[in-house]
């Protein structure tokens, strides 16, 4: 069996291939490259967490991959709540596969509904961002169960801090992975709002990134602060784990914040 630094080193090599073949418009490479991808991951669990690893890989068909793990994807690269379209885009220009808009609409009531009847059988959950005052779904914000409370709050400053966030994760992986048009163009959305990114015409990610990066310096503290202290009033507040990723009905909150 390949040792754990070749198979890395192997996946990353496939994940530059797939987006190369995804961004010249190349999907049946893609789709060749993903699974071996696929076997290649399989493999890395194999060996790392001795995770069963299968004869050979799965076969599915075009657009099996259930919504819940493209949206995983989209967001575990951004790293910060993202609404749907947000997560659309970055889809389709970082990941292969098909990811129709129409059916993120009742996503996180699904996974809701998966979480209630069955709470922590999945690895992880779309779940909701939660706003930092009324520890509510914050409105057409998706997050990862899995990311720690603080990183699912969404205060004041929290929409630029994650703006900023999103594009320097986006910037960086275009720098190590390849400079893609689909890419650029999602970068793009970000940065034009970034003093300094753009020249108003060319886009250089690493220009993007020195940019974000010095503005996240300026209301990184007070953002990680106020999301702080409403994770810890989560955990102190919220007996129901699925409250805890879902957030409390707005009904409730609005009585709680009457109430306070």
């Amino acid at each position: 069996m390949p040792t754990v630094d070749a198979l890395e080193q192997r996946i990353a090599e496939l994940r530059a291939q797939v987006r190369r073949a995804a961004g010249s418009g190349d999907r049946t490479a893609a789709r060749r490259l993903r699974a071996e991808l696929r076997t290649a991951e399989a493999e890395w669990d194999a060996t790392v967490l001795g995770t069963p690893e299968p004869a050979e890989p799965p076969r599915q068909p075009s657009g099996a991959v259930p919504v819940r793990e493209h949206v995983h994807r989209s967001l575990t690269l951004l790293s910060v709540p993202a609404a749907p379209k947000l997560v659309l885009a970055v889809h389709d220009a970082f990941f292969s596969g098909e990811l129709v808009a129409a059916r993120l609409t009742s996503l996180r009531r699904d996974e809701e509904r998966s979480f209630r009847a069955a709470p922590y059988a999945r690895p992880y959950y779309i779940c909701a961002a939660m706003t930092t005052d009324l520890l509510a779904p914050a409105r057409g914000l998706l997050a990862v169960s899995t990311w720690p409370p603080a990183q699912r709050m969404v205060g004041p400053l929290s929409p630029r801090v994650d703006l900023l966030t999103a594009a320097i994760r986006l910037a960086r992986y275009l720098t190590d992975h390849g400079n893609t048009p689909a890419g650029q163009r999602v970068l793009w959305q970000l940065a034009v709002s970034i003093p300094g990114a753009t020249d108003g015409v060319a886009m250089d990610p690493d220009v993007v990134l020195a940019a974000a990066e010095r503005e996240l310096e300026v209301h990184r503290e007070d953002d990680r602060q106020q999301r702080a202290e409403a994770a810890e009033r989560a955990a102190r507040q919220l007996a129901d784990p699925a409250a805890q990723l879902f957030g409390v009905r707005l009904a409730v909150a609005e009585r709680r914040r009457n109430e306070a």
